[in-house]
């Protein structure tokens, strides 16, 4: 019976020396911070105040409501519906060769915005796709100007194909986004070329008045007088200028000088495009 009695106390004792052994092998339970508890709780007791909470996000990513209307006829910008008419558009061509990304710089600094039409051959190496990335982060549209700038009607259908679709492709690699506008080189367009912008879903463009490519014109004090006093300077006007270093000299005056005379600067967003149609 002494004997039964020791090795019955003896398995007791070690069956009871296993469990911590059981307990310590179990994975250890992460310790939540008081504050993140208190976080939790609140999240879990008020679901439909975080959802209250995202809804400012969603509503600033929200495209503008068209306000403008660009006439084919002219190639000047109307308003829709009680928009202020005095209004010109700025847009700037061979992007971005050496001066794009002062001249989105200049303009941020003045609060204006432009579009910057896009060749092709300007976006091969990664720094001028970075200047991309950055002229768009900026706020600023992207339109299609061809790859390598050269006369669509001297192209076949297979060559206009590719001089305007390998843009929108290119561009929608780097940015995410494909390009809304089209501008065609010397501003000559073909039914292809045309059928082809109207498949991409953008808006054709051409332009109202530009000087800074004819030699008077290429110097910072005559570029600033004659777009400020150009006498095709009306309401809508369609502003041409270039990627080019006299333009980016003078563009903060001509900004200016439109806005003296009571011209305020069109957020292309604002204008209606094949896309928010």
């Amino acid at each position: 019976m002494k004997w039964k009695m020791i090795a019955f106390m003896a398995a007791f004792f070690l069956l009871a020396g296993c469990g911590p052994i059981e307990e310590t092998a179990k994975p250890e339970k992460t310790q939540t911070p008081p504050a993140a508890n208190e976080a939790a709780s609140k999240e879990e007791k008020n679901p439909e105040q975080q959802v209250k909470q995202a809804e400012p996000a969603k509503d600033a990513a929200l495209p503008l409501t068209p306000a403008y209307r660009l006439n084919p006829g002219n190639w000047t910008i109307k308003p829709i519906a009680g928009e202020n008419p005095k209004v010109v558009l700025l847009t700037i061509d061979d992007v971005p060769d050496q001066n794009a990304l002062q001249i989105a710089k200049s303009l941020q600094s003045l609060g204006v915005k432009a579009i910057f039409f896009v060749n092709g051959h300007f976006i091969d190496s990664e720094n001028e796709k970075l200047v991309l990335k950055q002229i768009d982060q900026m706020g600023f549209m992207i339109g299609n100007h061809t790859f390598n700038h050269k006369t669509l009607k001297e192209l076949s259908e297979f060559e206009q194909y590719n001089e305007i679709v390998k843009v929108n492709d290119a561009v929608e690699q780097i940015i995410g986004k494909r390009p809304k506008f089209f501008r065609a080189p010397f501003g000559i367009n073909t039914d292809y070329s045309r059928k082809i912008v109207e498949d991409e879903k953008m808006l054709l463009m051409n332009w109202t008045y530009g000087y800074d490519w004819e030699k008077d014109y290429r110097n910072k004090a005559a570029l600033e007088k004659i777009m400020v006093n150009s006498p095709y300077l009306t309401n809508g006007a369609n502003l041409l200028l270039h990627d080019r270093v006299w333009t980016s000299q003078a563009m903060p005056q001509i900004v200016k000088g439109l806005q003296t005379k009571g011209y305020e600067i069109l957020d292309p967003a604002l204008l209606e495009t094949p896309t928010n149609d």
